[in-house]
């Protein structure tokens, strides 16, 4: 695959029209399949009891806040170092599916934070960091629809994005840093887990519904700016005519 070919958007189009229905149903498969284990399958925690199955959609929502908004970054530092269209559409696409992660991340955190802790919110150094994500990705959003040139409007976005993601390793390493009433990483690459395979299972399979869901609607919503933008092109008045 040439992958030059389809860093224009009159390429890209069709492509990502075409990926979007296997994306989307592989996260509905995924979803199905996660949540039937998570919720019917895992055992209840000895500690926790079954309140602790909220972990089921807090961990992945939590992973992809911070990992969508360094996929944004990355897209952002390639449009302004080579000026490719592309690159700015995709990053302002993930904004809006990492906010929703983030308030997911934080609303379910806070749910599981009550029965664990006492209190719906603390200014722990974990939910503060994370809650400064929410509204970077808040302020990319407004800053990008406050400036009317598109040109202008990407790059500031992508300057704030790369500002931004600094507080990506705070979040992962706030309860490293910091003694906080956050628990500590559900998982580690240096030690074997400390949950049953069954949990763990679920866990994993619900974070790679979330990041199918992710590039579904991310590419669905790439191809909504694309045809704004190219709209007085040729082949783009013919999509939007096939379309009416």
């Amino acid at each position: 695959m040439n992958l030059y070919h389809y860093a224009s958007p009159s390429t890209f189009y069709p492509l990502a029209g075409k990926l979007v229905p296997w994306f989307a149903a592989l996260a509905f498969i995924l979803t199905t399949a996660g949540l039937y284990i998570s919720f019917f399958m895992a055992p209840t925690d000895f500690q926790q009891g079954e309140g602790y199955r909220i972990i089921f959609i807090h961990v992945p929502a939590a992973w992809m806040s911070m990992f969508i908004y360094v996929v944004m970054a990355f897209w952002s530092a390639i449009g302004l170092a080579w000026n490719t269209r592309l690159s700015f559409v995709m990053a302002r696409a993930l904004a809006p599916t990492g906010a929703m992660f983030t308030f997911v991340a934080l609303w379910t955190g806070a749910f599981w934070g009550k029965p664990m802790w006492g209190a719906w919110w603390v200014w722990d150094a974990r939910l503060t960091s994370e809650l400064i994500l929410l509204f970077l990705y808040v302020g990319v959003m407004a800053l990008q629809a406050a400036i009317d040139d598109p040109r202008r409007s990407d790059r500031a976005g992508a300057l704030l994005n790369l500002v931004g993601v600094i507080n990506v390793p705070i979040i992962y390493f706030s309860v490293k840093w910091w003694n906080t009433l956050h628990q500590g990483s559900s998982l580690s690459l240096t030690r074997a887990p400390s949950m049953a395979q069954t949990m763990l299972w679920g866990m994993l399979i619900l974070a790679l519904a979330a990041w199918m869901y992710t590039i579904a609607v991310a590419l669905a919503r790439a191809r909504t700016l694309i045809l704004e933008r190219e709209r007085r092109t040729e082949w783009a008045r013919a999509q939007l005519e096939g379309q009416a």
